[in-house]
């Protein structure tokens, strides 16, 4: 259901934050202990935002053309081996990953941001010398320690056999998954999104400020729109500039090919250009991307003051 960064929506994004430290609670420690390692679009998901959930998760862009580049990456991989894994390095190449640049809002390199618990931290441009650098990786150790992050699992906690060969006895107890949310999810990988609906409701219902059935029915309104998006969507909407319906299947299929900015770009102009309650789909509409991206991302905040401009 969830889309890497690449081609789709990301739906990471869409299917919320705690899903993705579900999943972190069962990952493994990044492959033959690493704790430096190369970050695409396609992985990003699991190695950056998943992992953040247990250790803080550093984001190093760099570029082979980039001489700073070269003298701080060696520093931050010597100080994550010493670190023994409390923290790990994602090398990001912004040449192959510009999406990921774009997302950030990369202006030079080398640039440094932190991950903890899903949540992006202002990190640093250019070449620290290693005493700076120490005193932020100490900064961003405590930050990581009062947002209560785990540390990496052990080979137990992951479900895999101790080196004696027997389990941890004494490893905590598994969490029962939700019946309600596997049941919603069944249906929406059966294609029923009609169901899927139905049962996200019905969480609702008892417990309105479920945050997660919130987000995964938006999800699913999102991917029942995209199930019958016609092909020429976009053409239509070029073709007829103020028809609102044709505008907002456009933004639908530039949202699931993770163009964002022309998304919102697209509305905010619908909104300038209709008037009276024309305007409440194309700002619901918004509101509804806004959620599904999240306030950690990046695109959203200028987005919202834009919005909040052209209505007002």
């Amino acid at each position: 259901m969830a889309a890497a960064m690449s081609g789709a929506v990301d739906l990471a994004a869409v299917k919320a934050r705690s899903e993705a430290a579900a999943r972190a609670a069962t990952a493994p420690p990044p492959s033959g202990g690493k704790f430096v390692i190369d970050v695409s679009e396609a992985t990003f998901q699991g190695e950056v935002l998943d992992r953040s959930f247990q250790v803080p998760v550093l984001l190093d862009l760099w570029a082979d053309w980039c001489e700073p580049c070269k003298q701080l990456s060696p520093l931050l991989e010597k100080l994550a081996n010493e670190a023994g894994g409390r923290f790990v390095v994602a090398k990001i190449d912004v040449e192959a990953n510009q999406q990921i640049a774009q997302m950030l809002q990369v202006q030079s390199i080398p640039s440094v941001f932190a991950v903890i618990g899903g949540q992006l931290v202002p990190g640093f441009q250019g070449a620290l010398p290693e005493p700076q650098l120490r005193e932020f990786i100490v900064a961003l150790l405590d930050a990581a320690q009062q947002a209560g992050l785990s540390g990496p699992p052990t080979a137990t906690e992951a479900g895999t056999e101790a080196p004696g060969g027997e389990a941890d006895a004494a490893a905590g107890p598994v969490v029962p998954e939700d019946e309600r949310f596997t049941a919603a999810e069944q249906a929406l990988e059966a294609g029923d999104f009609d169901l899927a609906t139905e049962r996200y409701n019905a969480i609702l219902l008892s417990e309105p400020a479920n945050v997660d059935a919130r987000l995964a029915l938006l999800q699913v309104g999102l991917l029942k729109r995209l199930s019958a998006l016609p092909a020429d969507a976009r053409a239509k909407a070029d073709a007829a500039p103020d028809n609102v319906e044709f505008q907002l299947a456009a933004a639908d299929a530039e949202l699931a090919d993770n163009q964002v900015e022309s998304a919102f770009a697209r509305l905010i102009a619908l909104v300038k250009r209709v008037r009276g309650e024309a305007r409440l789909p194309i700002r619901d509409r918004m509101v509804e991307y806004f959620e599904l991206l999240g306030p950690d991302d990046p695109r959203v905040p200028p987005a919202r003051r834009e919005l909040a401009n052209a209505l007002f």
